[in-house]
């Protein structure tokens, strides 16, 4: 970061420990590596801030585009029309209907095309085995 070469860092510290003393030295090493933890903690949390900052814009970009996009597809498709439906006048009430309510009301409803006599009837319910009816696993021939 500041390009700081082995020699000037021991050039450095030799005056460091020339002006200051021995004595004193461990005392302001300690100072300035707080110093120097405290920036790096004020730097990380202002990096932080701005990286949310950032990562809310794009997202509230984001969201315009997708509005955008979907108020784009909403009026291609108004609600209401189903791309579905069957054309033809005896199918078109009957899909456009949004509620029950609204085909009970008087909304033709299409017959069935399948005649009631095809349509198979349900088998009758059959009454489930007693517990003294049904059969027992085999056990094994001792095999383990």
């Amino acid at each position: 970061m500041f390009d700081i070469a082995s020699t000037e860092l021991l050039l450095v510290m030799l005056i460091a420990l020339v002006v200051i003393g021995p004595k004193d030295l461990p005392k302001v090493l300690r100072f300035v590596g707080n110093w120097v933890g405290k920036a790096r903690g004020v730097m990380a949390q202002f990096r932080s801030g701005f990286d949310e900052m950032v990562r809310e814009s794009e997202l509230k970009e984001m969201e315009e585009k997708w509005k955008a996009q979907n108020d784009a597809i909403m009026s291609d498709h108004p609600a209401g029309s189903f791309a579905g439906a069957p054309s033809g006048p005896d199918y078109g009430d009957f899909y456009m209907a949004d509620t029950a309510a609204e085909l009970s009301e008087g909304a033709p409803v299409p017959e069935s095309s399948v005649p009631e006599s095809s349509v198979p009837e349900r088998p009758a319910a059959t009454k489930p085995v007693s517990k003294a009816k049904r059969s027992k696993p085999a056990k094994d021939a001792g095999i383990a």
